[in-house]
């Protein structure tokens, strides 16, 4: 199970972090975006969510503005969770939206947090409740009576949360040709396998059933210190949690310490963070992501952020 540090903006004790591996030897720049393609019978008024998150805005040495071809006017504005949308009217015919930016990091691994404590529901910061309820994928009261059979003898906290994730990860099989834009958590477990949204849909209404606030977290992830052969670049999933104070990030479908992990939006669940939304019919016929290391700028590497 793995860990990042906590959004910088997040008030809470001063837990100190754990690496789940020694760090890297150096800071990281990473040029990291997207472009896709699209096909439009008529003009159709589209929403975008592909920038990055406003938590990590001062780490981007080059800005990630929205670009389209053939280019159009975009207006932007902040959503119920704080994410960047940008909306437009896309042309008929082809159509092409992206970004493109370079980005500082740490290099640190995703960190663990052993000592974070649950919160009794009393004691929680009403801001968070709303991730304690059930939602359009994340049916935690339908899963209620299999979290707490199968996670109630764990110890309440950091401890229950690596339990769920450590047994998301393992009862779940991943395969993108069994990808599905409409299964739910329960169909998770019940089909187990899916993709990353799929293990992090299951992982937060296990953790919502047991009274741990979860939110749903989309974002890049980088290859940097895994081994060959990289997988193509996508949008990852995973989500956070709400222990001792602060919102923590948890990986369930990789399990294992990430490198570069970049956050572009949050919500209850995938519906509030779609990567684009168009209203009306659409074809996808293109669609790139890509993270890649770049060497350290002229003067070495750059400051950590």
């Amino acid at each position: 199970m793995t860990f990042a540090p906590p959004h910088p903006s997040c008030q809470g004790h001063d837990l100190d972090p754990v690496s789940a591996e020694p760090p890297i030897a150096h800071p990281l720049r990473l040029r990291l975006g997207c472009e896709m393609g699209f096909a439009f019978a008529q003009p159709t008024p589209m929403i975008a969510m592909v920038n990055i998150h406003y938590s990590r805005v001062g780490d981007l040495e080059r800005p990630d503005h929205l670009t389209t071809t053939p280019n159009v006017p975009v207006r932007s504005y902040r959503d119920l969770f704080g994410n960047w949308c940008c909306r437009f009217m896309a042309p008929a015919g082809e159509f092409t939206i992206g970004t493109d930016s370079i980005i500082r990091d740490s290099g640190l691994p995703d960190a663990t947090f052993p000592e974070a404590r649950q919160h009794e529901i009393e004691d929680l910061p009403p801001s968070t409740l709303t991730f304690l309820l059930p939602s359009r994928y994340c049916e935690s009261d339908m899963l209620m009576h299999e979290a707490w059979s199968l996670f109630g003898g764990s110890q309440p906290g950091w401890a229950r949360v690596q339990a769920i994730c450590d047994f998301v990860h393992g009862h779940v099989r991943f395969d993108y040709q069994l990808a599905h834009n409409q299964r739910t958590a329960a169909q998770t477990y019940q089909g187990r396998c899916g993709v990353c949204r799929d293990y992090t849909h299951l992982a937060i209404a296990f953790c919502r059933a047991v009274n741990i606030p979860a939110m749903y977290c989309n974002g890049y992830i980088s290859d940097v210190g895994q081994p060959l052969p990289y997988a193509t670049q996508d949008f990852c999933a995973w989500m956070r949690v709400y222990l001792d104070g602060r919102w923590i990030d948890v990986d369930p479908r990789n399990n294992r310490p990430m490198y570069g992990r970049v956050l572009v939006s949050t919500g209850r669940d995938a519906a509030d963070v779609p990567l684009t939304h168009s209203f009306g019919w659409g074809a996808l016929n293109r669609f790139r992501v890509w993270v890649d290391e770049l060497a350290p700028p002229p003067g070495g590497h750059p400051a950590p952020p």
